[in-house]
């Protein structure tokens, strides 16, 4: 039995999936930061990727002799010289396969993983986790991904403007907001003077609960918080913008397109951010079709590795890759 390989990197985690052909996944790899951006340096985010495809094929009982591809689709793959780096050193691991047709390796940019994730036609995808990324496909298959062009997003900037509210309603500028409370609570501090010591004192270790900021502003979002809703709405009304954008640069008109939104952050609960931001896209492109893929991104990278072998995604392929995802979402 052959197999492929699929690789999704980002600046939280490094997930890697190993398949037979047939789509079933029968290895899974986890590591940290991937993204050669985001990591203290080149060789620690490559220690990282290589490191979740060591654990997925020891999972799977198996070497890179018998890959036929392995496609990564990574957070950082930005400017040529960054698709270089990536494609040697995975292929000095053999990453690709090592059989009679020398190795098949593959390295998008996390977006353009996306892209695959949830559409193989015309489309728009949107990517908020730790960061945003947006790419496009166009009609021609010309495809497009906004890389540096992209302001800072996701939950990163999500947070930051989570605590500039609490911070002005503290001070009298703005309004009081719920945020104040939540964010004490998740931190264990008494007052909001405690919790910027905590978040910019030096020499202190970043609290544990610095991770939860995002959700709490969707939390109290969902709950009916004036200033978490305006935060939300002016976050997904930015993205929406890069996505129309990222549309223009492939020459998408007035046909229907669809418009992929995934990543860690869009998977929470509350569906206010992922409408926010197809509400902006519809505006001017009614056309638009949102789609929230149930694949994890690891399996939008096994995907296009069967792409490039010529397997295609077949209902069944389809349907065991949507039962992987469920359990890398809860288990990883």
């Amino acid at each position: 039995m052959d197999y492929v390989l699929g690789v999704d990197g980002g600046n939280t985690k490094t997930i890697a999936l190993v398949a037979r052909i047939d789509g079933e996944v029968v290895g899974v790899g986890r590591a940290g930061c991937g993204d050669i951006y985001g990591a203290a340096s080149d060789d620690a985010a490559l220690a990282e990727t290589e490191r979740a495809v060591h654990d997925a094929l020891a999972m799977a009982g198996i070497d890179t002799s018998v890959l036929q591809a392995g496609a990564f689709s990574m957070a950082g793959a930005d400017w040529p010289e960054d698709f270089a780096l990536l494609h040697e050193a995975m292929t000095a691991h053999g990453f690709g396969g090592l059989g009679g047709f020398g190795q098949t390796i593959t390295v998008v940019n996390d977006a353009i993983g996306a892209l695959r994730l949830g559409s193989a036609r015309t489309a728009v995808a949107v990517v908020c986790g730790t960061g945003v990324a947006t790419g496009a496909r166009g009609p021609d298959g010309h495809i497009w991904h906004a890389s540096f062009w992209q302001e800072a997003g996701g939950s990163a900037r999500l947070s930051l403007e989570t605590v500039r509210a609490v911070m002005r309603a503290e001070l009298g500028i703005d309004p009081p907001t719920t945020l104040t409370g939540a964010l004490l609570a998740a931190f264990a501090l008494p007052t909001v003077e405690a919790l910027l010591h905590a978040l910019t004192a030096r020499r202190r270790p970043r609290p544990a609960a610095a991770t939860t900021i995002a959700r709490l502003l969707l939390d109290m979002a969902a709950a009916g918080d004036d200033v978490a809703r305006r935060i939300v709405q002016t976050e997904g009304e930015r993205m929406g913008d890069y996505a129309l954008a990222a549309a223009r640069q492939v020459e998408i008109g007035t046909e229907p397109f669809d418009l992929v939104l995934t990543g860690g952050v869009f998977r929470h609960p509350s569906p206010l951010l992922p409408e926010h931001v197809a509400r902006r896209v519809r505006r001017d492109c009614p056309q638009a079709r949102p789609i929230r893929p149930t694949l994890a991104p690891a399996a939008g990278a096994i995907l296009l590795a069967l792409d490039v072998i010529g397997i295609p995604a077949t209902p069944v392929i389809l349907e065991r890759l949507t039962t992987t995802s469920c359990l890398v979402h809860t288990a990883l």
